[in-house]
Order: C-alpha cells, then structure tokens, then sequence
C-alpha cells in the first residue's frame, strides 16, 4: 500500500513535468511555424495526449477484450469534455473563436454522432448486437486522415476574442530542435506518468474496497485521460487557451477516428450497455459544451460554465455506476 501511495505521486510528478514541456514545446513551434496554437493542440498535442486510449484499446481489442477499448474511449471522451474542460475553464475561461464555433466543435459533434450511430446496429440493422465491424473501422481511419488534412490546409490565425494578456511582451521561441526534444520527452513522461497512475491507483482502490465496474468507469478513463487534463491544466495557467481546447477536441476526435478505426480494424467492438449509453450520450455532451460558451459571457467557457459541466460529469458517473 506503501508503495503504491508512492508510485501514485510519482505518476503524476512525471505527468505534470510532461505536460509543461509538451506545452512549452508545443506553443514554441506554433510560433516559429506561423501554425495556430489550436492546431497544435489538435494535432500534435491532441494525438499524443491520446496514446494511452490508443495503448489500452489497442491491446485490449488484440486479447479480445472488444468492451474494453470502446468503453475507454467513451469514457475518455467523455471526461474531456465534461471534466476537464470543466476544470480548465474554472481555471482559466476560455474564449471560442469563430472558426471553434463554426468549424471545430460541429466536427466533434459530427464524428460523436456518427460514432453513436455505428452503434445502433440493434436499431437500424435489426441486429443480435450493437458492434463497431471492420468496414466502419477503416471508414473511420479514412475520415481521421481527411480531418488532420483540413487541420493543416485551413489552418489561420485565431480569430476572435482571446484569453491572450496583449500587453505581455512577446518571448522569443525556443530552438526547433529544443521545441522537437521538448514535445517528444513530455509525451513520454506522459505516457509513463499515466501508466504508473493508473497502476497504482487501481492498486489503492482495490485495497480500499472499491468495485472493479467503478475501478473501470473512473480510474481507467480519468487515468487514460489525465495527460488531457495536465496538459489543459498547465496550458489554462499559462494563458494558451486555444491549445487547451485545441487538445480536448482533438483528443476526442482521434479517439474515435483514430484509436477506434485501428482497434476495430483488428477485432469488431461489442458494445455493452454502460458503453452503448455513453456512445449515445457524447454528442449531447458537445452539444452541451456549443450551449454553454452562450451563457453568462458569450463565446466564452467561463468558470459558472465549468462549474455546470462538473456537475454532468458527476452525474454521469453516478448514472453509469448504476446500471
């Protein structure tokens, strides 16, 4: 227990020092590059963020643990956008810019959507069981590499408000191969750092009497999702909003096209019913997130905001423990 306890601060000694050099890293190529900090933390970040779902998927579906590598997705997803830009906006609001509202979150929602109905093969099909198959798999892989082609052909400057300070003298980015070594050792340390916390946290919860179905629902999605949320974390500190966001819904979007089309390319995904209802339930949870940057402050996260996705956060938890 001891060493558990020990194991678990380590975790997340490795993830919040691999968070603040990805960030770092990150930021300093979107300057020298011209390329948008939302972007980045679509691409790079969100991929990378996104390794651990891609670890536990993948190997899950090898051994044949379809429910596993779904419903870790679903969940991961889900504490993206409920919890940890929950977290992030009462840290730090964050101000959509017109192309989030236009272009980025209605993507999110449209691959969410489209995931949820994949998985109504009962429904429409007249199936046995609800299953993501082989074709709709490489559907998604194909999908994935049209998006991160749109990333970069329509890549701007943000437009819009930004949580930007404008009076803040502009610092000179670090080398490329700094920004390069920065990006690739703080994915590591996040990867690792995630690995251990989740270990040791299990370990913990197990000694402490914890249900292995709420292990499951908590520990393995927060854990597999806790690079997200440091590096959201660190980027809200250090005001870089856009690449927070950018992130979250990058991180969403290769969960499912990525993460998902490779897994299901390998084995078709069953979809049990705690899975089928957190399927159905991510692109309300987008839609929720569209609606609330109207509230208190328009185009904006703001910390009231944050507080209300906590809220459906939590009570999804509860929801899904229960059934």
């Amino acid at each position: 227990m001891f060493l558990d306890i020990v194991f678990f601060i380590a975790g997340i000694a490795f993830v919040v020092l691999g968070a603040n050099w990805l960030v770092d890293g990150s930021v300093s190529i979107a300057k020298r590059s011209g390329i948008s900090e939302y972007v980045i933390g679509a691409t790079i970040v969100g991929i990378g963020t996104s390794m651990p779902e891609l670890a536990v998927s993948f190997f899950a579906a090898l051994k044949g643990n379809a429910d596993i590598a779904i419903g870790n997705v679903a969940g991961s997803n889900m504490a993206n956008t409920l919890l940890i830009l929950g977290i992030t906006a009462i840290i730090s609001p964050i101000a959509f810019t017109r192309q989030n509202l236009r272009r980025d979150i209605p993507i999110t929602f449209g691959v969410s959507l489209l995931l949820a109905l994949f998985a109504l093969d009962t429904f429409i099909w007249k199936s046995s069981a609800n299953k993501i198959v082989r074709p709709e798999a490489i559907f998604l892989l194909l999908l994935f590499i049209g998006y991160m082609w749109l990333n970069f052909k329509q890549d701007k400057a943000s437009e819009g408000p930004s949580c930007e300070v404008p009076d803040e003298p502009k610092e000179k980015p670090m080398g490329l191969f700094k920004s390069i070594a920065m990006i690739v050792i703080g994915l590591g340390l996040l990867v690792l750092g995630g690995n251990i916390f989740v270990d040791s946290g299990t370990s913990i919860a197990k000694a402490l009497g914890v249900s292995d179905s709420m292990i499951a629902i908590s520990m393995m999605a927060v854990g597999t999702s806790l690079p997200e949320l440091a590096t959201c974390i660190i980027a809200a500190a250090k005001k870089n909003n856009q690449l927070a966001l950018g992130n979250i819904l990058g991180s969403n979007i290769s969960n499912i096209l990525l993460i998902l089309g490779v897994s299901g390319t390998v084995i078709p995904l069953n979809i049990n019913n705690q899975s089928f209802l957190s399927l159905m339930l991510l692109p309300v949870s987008i839609i929720i997130l569209w609606l609330t940057s109207f509230f208190f402050k328009r185009n904006t996260l703001d910390r009231g905001d944050g507080v209300i996705l906590l809220l459906l956060y939590a009570a999804y938890i509860v929801t899904i423990a229960r059934m």
